[in-house]
This record gives structure tokens, C-alpha cells and sequence, in this order.
């Protein structure tokens, strides 16, 4: 599970109001005079000076341990621009501090004079595999839950203010996934850390979404669904419900107008028969599960995946071309598990069982009886309490972004979050909290919709120039090129087409309240 939408932030600071690029103050000590630093907490600290080249400005590196086995790292900038930044983690976390996509991460934001934070939550995925790292130590997992991000952002806030002689004026976290997670628990449970939370198709509910894959991977054992007829399901969706929203464009701008039965949309197998231009019975009842979520007690208990999270598209989980559920929800190969299953395997066997259970069977898992099992873990884990009053009070904004196509995550987790977050909150959350739904995106970009767009931008403008975002540019790049562009609306408001101009050009579209 990727921890951030990747080369995307930062993307609009030509068209932002606050330029958070001009980086002119100076530090207040020595880089290695900062060795003196320390806390309670801290068992391992070095600082060093790095010169600039290419890839970074010349900037101090910071790096530690937090007890008991917590690495972080915080660089400053030899010109800072008085702001604080920290990235999240994707996945069960462990990633290592130097791996090459959170280098090029940390180095973007250098460059833009930003102190830039990260940990690997307490553990090493690639000494620890999953949420093995429990079975060293069972307070990893606390800290990975929810306590690693906590005290990263706290000791390294400080150390960023000892540094320059003064405190960021501004704290920004910006992560996906996992990462949307720490940082929705972030401004539940510490809302004093960030100024300004973008969370991006943020694993909210993880317990939920366990339940949730398992529902799937069992559903797919009892009739196991070929790439091939995955494509087939996407080809019907789409001829089925594109244009249900008004436009015959490729994509589905909300999903849940969408009318689609497999069993009844598309081509049934003859009897003993299993073609790749139909579906057997059992297989459409198999994909109507996915479709259709975990029902437990004859009630509807958790959301599933929606309608154009499987259409074709280039660039899979794992590599390839082929529909959006492969590889994620249905395996490419009868010998591979799925991503999702994998994610939800390992959270049962090693974070809800205390202690853990590596033999555990997940075709063992009762969908009416079990499902309290999860809860002692979601308490730690779980993003999903809607009470965001203190971090309102103290002036935080908040943006949450989701795409309508994700097959990683289930999109209406998001939704649902929100609409609880909005009941409990008022009905002027959307001064400090809003979500984007972006129609055709995968599980942090990706996709067949316009999928790039800089809401962090977008964040630090309503932060700091009190500019709430009505809109945000997204765009859909191919071969180098932008094909086609569309505005993000804040939720529920969708894009609708004006009736002249261009279907991909975003300046003919405005944003507007939902037909439905």
C-alpha cells in the first residue's frame, strides 16, 4: 500500500496564494551541535551536515531512535521556510527511512525549504515482514497504531525549533493510505501536532476493512473469477452505467447511481460450461459479494468495492495491464494472494489476536460471530472516531481525498467517515474539513480518470490565507501528455459538464449539488 500520492504535491505552488517556497531564515546552531539534544525518550541520536547536490539543498540530517525501536529522521534546510512536513507510512509500516521513494519525497520538500519528518513506526519490514514485528515485541504494535507518529511529530518539532531559535509557524502532514490513517488519528487524538492534515484515501477503518477482505477472499475461493472475465465484468460495467451521470466520457462520477447486477448485466455460462465470455452462476454471485460488502446477521455490516474499481487499466499493483481488481482483490495467477487479502491476513494473525496466531485459517471466519473478535484492536488502530472539535478549535483544516475507483481501500469508508464527521460537528464542518471524491481513480493515483492534482497546495492556502478550496485541478497525463483535465468538487458536490466545450478540458465543467 503506497504511503503518498507521489510526485503530486507541491504540483500548483506557481498558482498557490502563499508562496511557502521563499526560504529565508537561517539556523539559529551548528548541525552537529545539536548532538547535545535529548529527551526521555530518545536512545539513539546523530546529526549531521549534508552538503547540497543535485537531488537536496544542503541541510542538517537529523536522525534517531525513540525507545524502544522507533527510527526517525528529521532534515533541515540550510534556508527554512518556517515550516514543518511529515509523511506518512503505507501498508503494516517498517519502511526504511533511506528507501528511495521517501528520499525523493523528503528531497522535494527540502528543496521547497520545508523541515521534513519521518518514522518507520517502530520496525523494519524488511527484518519483520507484515505485522510479524509483534513477535518481538508485542509494544510495537501500539506504536505502530498510533504512538510512533505521535512522538515523532512532538520530538522532532523540537528538535526543528532548537535548531532555527524559534517553532515552525506551520506543521503539514501529507500521506496516503496507512498514512491517511496516521494522519486522520493524528487530528482525532492529537490535535495539537499538524496545522494541516491531508489524508489520501486513508485507511480508516482497518478492522472493517479486514472483515471486509476476508468476505472477498472467501467469496473468490468458492468460485474463483479468471483475469479474463474480469475484463469482461468491466467492459459490462461501463456500457452499463458511464452514462448514467449525463456524460458518455469512460468515467463514472458516482459510482452509487450505478445499477449493476452481475448475474443479470452479464452473459451467463451455459450450464457446465466456463467460457471467458460469461460468468458462471456462482462467479457473478461471487462478484456481486465484492460489489455488495459484508453482510453479517442479515444486515448490511460493511462497504464493498464499487462499480468501475475493476475497469481495464495500465500500470497495475505488481505491474501489467488488466482490470483494477487484479492483483488487489483477485489474483492475477491461482498461486498469488491478493494484496487486499494479504493486508487483512496479516492484521488478524498478528494484531487481533493477542498473542498472535500464525496457523490461524481465514475460511474459519464467521461473518455473523466473530466479528467482535476485531474490536479490542480497532480501539487502538482505527481512525473512525468523528469527534474533531479540538483540533476545529485550535484552527486545523483538514482534507481527505478518495478515489471512486480504489480497489485497495473501499471508497465509501471515506464517505461514510465524513458524513458521521459532519453529523457530529455540525453542518459547518466544511469550514475546517473537506473531502474530494475523485471519479476513475485508483487507490492513491492511478486509474483511468484525471488522477494528478495538488490538494496539498490547495491545504497550505487554507491554512495560512484562510482560503477554503472550492475546487482542485486534477489531470489525466498519458505518454507525458494531459489528455484530459476535471475539476475536484467538495464533497457532495460532483462536476457537471456546462453543455459547451471540450469533455476533457476542466473549464468547461463546474462543480454543483448531485442530481440525486
Amino acid at each position: 500500500m503506497p504511503a503518498t500520492a507521489g510526485a503530486q504535491a507541491f504540483a500548483d505552488l506557481a498558482q498557490a496564494r502563499i508562496d511557502y517556497s521563499a526560504a529565508n531564515l537561517e539556523p539559529g546552531t551548528a548541525c552537529e551541535a545539536l548532538d547535545r539534544f535529548s529527551t526521555d525518550d530518545i536512545v539513539q541520536f546523530t546529526a549531521v551536515s549534508v552538503t547540497a547536490d543535485a537531488a537536496a539543498p544542503a541541510h542538517c540530517r537529523v536522525t534517531g531512535v525513540l525507545s524502544p525501536e522507533i527510527a526517525f529522521e528529521v532534515g533541515l534546510p540550510a534556508s527554512w521556510n518556517g515550516r514543518f512536513y511529515m509523511i506518512g507510512n503505507g501498508g503494516h509500516a517498517g519502511q526504511a527511512l533511506d528507501d528511495p521513494g521517501r528520499v525523493a519525497q523528503r528531497n522535494q520538500a527540502l528543496g521547497l525549504g520545508f523541515a521534513v519528518a519521518q518514522t518507520n513506526t517502530g520496525h523494519y519490514a524488511s527484518e519483520e515482514p507484515g505485522a510479524t514485528f509483534v513477535l518481538s515485541n508485542p509494544q510495537k504494535a501500539i506504536d505502530y497504531a498510533y504512538r510512533a507518529v505521535n512522538l515523532t511529530a512532538v520530538t522532532t518539532k523540537a528538535i526543528t525549533a532548537d535548531y532555527y531559535g524559534r517553532p515552525a509557524s506551520y506543521a503539514y502532514w501529507n500521506s496516503c493510505s496507512n498514512g491517511g490513517r496516521q494522519g486522520l488519528i493524528e487530528a482525532q487524538r492529537y490535535p495539537g501536532d499538524f496545522d494541516g492534515v491531508l489524508a489520501n484515501a486513508p485507511w480508516v477503518d482497518q478492522t472493517g476493512f479486514t472483515v471486509g477482505a476476508i468476505w472477498n477472499q472467501q467469496a473468490l475461493s468458492e468460485a474463483p473469477v479468471s483475469p479474463a472475465k474480469m475484463t469482461l465484468v468491466a467492459e459490462r460495467v461501463m456500457a452499463t452505467c458511464d452514462a448514467v451521470d449525463g456524460l458518455d466520457d469512460g468515467l463514472i462520477d458516482d459510482p452509487r447511481a450505478c445499477d449493476f447486477d452481475p448475474a443479470r448485466d452479464v452473459a451467463v455460462c451455459s450450464a457446465g460450461t466456463d467460457a471467458d465470455d460469461c460468468l458462471t452462476p456462482a462467479q457473478a454471485g461471487a462478484v456481486a459479494k465484492i460489489y455488495g460488502g459484508v453482510v453479517s446477521n442479515g444486515e448490511p455490516w460493511f462497504p464493498g468495492f464499487m462499480p468501475g474499481s475493476e475497469a481495464v487499466t495500465t500500470g497495475l499493483f505488481g505491474g501489467g495491464t488488466g482490470s483494477g481488481w487484479l492483483n488487489m482483490i483477485v489474483p492475477a495467477r491461482p498461486d498469488m494472494t491478493p494484496a487486499d487479502f494479504r493486508l487483512a491476513d496479516n492484521t488478524m494473525k498478528y494484531l487481533v489476536f493477542t498473542p498472535p496466531n500464525p496457523d490461524w485459517d481465514y475460511l474459519s471466519f464467521d461473518f455473523d460471530r466473530d466479528i467482535p473478535l476485531l474490536e479490542a484492536w480497532g480501539e487502538k488502530a482505527d481512525a473512525t472516531d468523528p469527534d474533531l472539535e479540538d483540533f476545529r478549535a485550535r484552527g486545523g483544516k483538514l482534507i481527505m481525498t478518495y478515489g471512486w475507483a480504489d480497489a485497495i481501500l473501499q471508497p465509501l469508508m471515506g464517505v461514510n467517515y465524513y458524513e458521521r464527521a459532519v453529523e457530529q460537528n455540525g453542518p459547518d464542518t466544511p469550514d475546517f474539513f473537506r473531502l474530494f471524491m475523485i471519479p476513475g481513480m485508483a487507490h492513491c493515483g492511478g486509474g483511468i480518470g484525471p488522477d494528478r492534482h495538488d490538494a496539498l497546495s490547495a491545504l497550505i492556502d487554507w491554512v495560512e490565507a484562510e482560503q477554503a478550496p472550492d475546487r482542485i485541478l486534477a489531470s489525466k497525463v498519458v505518454d507525458g501528455e494531459v489528455v484530459r483535465t476535471r475539476p475536484l468538487c467538495p464533497y457532495p458536490q460532483v462536476a457537471r459538464y456546462t453543455g459547451q466545450g471540450s469533455i476533457d478540458d476542466a473549464a468547461n465543467f463546474s462543480c454543483a449539488a448531485p442530481d440525486r
